[in-house]
């Protein structure tokens, strides 16, 4: 990660970066903490949720609000934490009751919520209804973007690598096995939700902050299948596929700008090669770690 930056800013300072490389690069860093949180849900607690898109906008529309009355980076960060705070509580009201669904009953259940927090702020007075929120002052800069990023990266992986993990990860696989040696399945369920919610939540006042300007029809159930389409691209249970194939799809997206409207028919036919010939994603289950490897222990105890 640390290499990652400075190669990056090694990269501007050299002036091989420009606006729209660094457009690209704000987009693909909010794509990946959107998609770890959504992968979080599918990949390793197998709830298939589809209401990514309300909890984004929720996060977008408190940065929205707050900074017009704040404006300094002080109100930026404030706003950060306000929109996780709500998006918390309304993942807690959605979830208690959808998540004792399962498979596309809940997926039909969170896409209705989404599409219920869609339609308030749509006729809220405070949020401009339709009209949505201008001028919001810029403060998600690509390096602001990138360490939230690797900050999300960190907490989601540490949170699967831990009890929690392995906990949700038994959810997955038999949730009555899992009940049946007392875990709390709904309890592992929502705390997930939840999570994905708030990095959800983080990835919206980014993006509002980052682009200045935000409406309800930005938020709406195609947002979520785009990063779902990450997600699954990358591998249905894997951070690091999920990392690359934000990475992939926003490369391509953006050398694909030249091409006009012709841009997503090349799009949509790459993503159907890849999972053409790539059915269970760029690493499957599959994750890159760096490990120190040592001499292996002999069976007598020597080395």
């Amino acid at each position: 990660m640390v290499a990652g930056f400075a190669l990056i800013d090694a990269c501007e300072f050299a002036g091989l970066i420009n606006t729209f490389i660094e457009n690209a690069l704000v987009t693909i860093g909010i794509n990946v903490i959107l998609a770890t949180g959504l992968n979080l849900i599918i990949g390793f607690t197998g709830q298939f949720s589809l209401g990514h898109a309300g909890f984004m906008a929720i996060g977008a529309y408190a940065t929205g609000i707050i900074t017009e009355y704040a404006t300094t980076a002080v109100g930026f960060w404030l706003s950060v934490v306000v929109g996780v705070v709500i998006a918390i509580i309304a993942a807690i009201i959605i979830g208690v009751p959808t998540l004792r669904l399962r498979g596309d009953y809940l997926a039909i259940a969170t896409m209705g919520a989404s599409e219920i927090i869609r339609v308030v702020i749509n006729n809220l007075k405070i949020t401009n209804g339709p009209s949505g929120i201008f001028n919001i002052p810029m403060y998600a800069t690509w390096p602001v973007v990138y360490v939230v990023m690797c900050i999300v990266v960190i907490m989601t992986v540490n949170f699967i690598h831990a009890r929690s993990g392995r906990a949700v990860m038994s959810v997955r696989e038999d949730d009555i096995a899992a009940e049946a040696v007392g875990l709390n399945t709904t309890k592992w369920k929502l705390s997930t939700f939840v999570f994905g919610a708030a990095t959800a939540a983080v990835a919206g006042s980014l993006h509002a902050s980052y682009i200045q300007m935000i409406a309800p029809s930005d938020f709406g159930i195609m947002n979520t299948i785009a990063i779902l389409i990450i997600v699954v691209l990358g591998g249905i249970g894997s951070m690091t596929g999920t990392v690359v194939a934000a990475v992939v799809l926003g490369v391509i997206d953006t050398v694909l700008q030249n091409f006009g409207t012709l841009r997503m028919v090349i799009y949509a036919l790459a993503l159907i090669l890849l999972m053409v010939f790539k059915p269970s994603g760029l690493l499957g289950r599959h994750e890159l770690t760096f490990r120190w490897v040592g001499k292996k222990r002999k069976a007598g105890g020597a080395e």
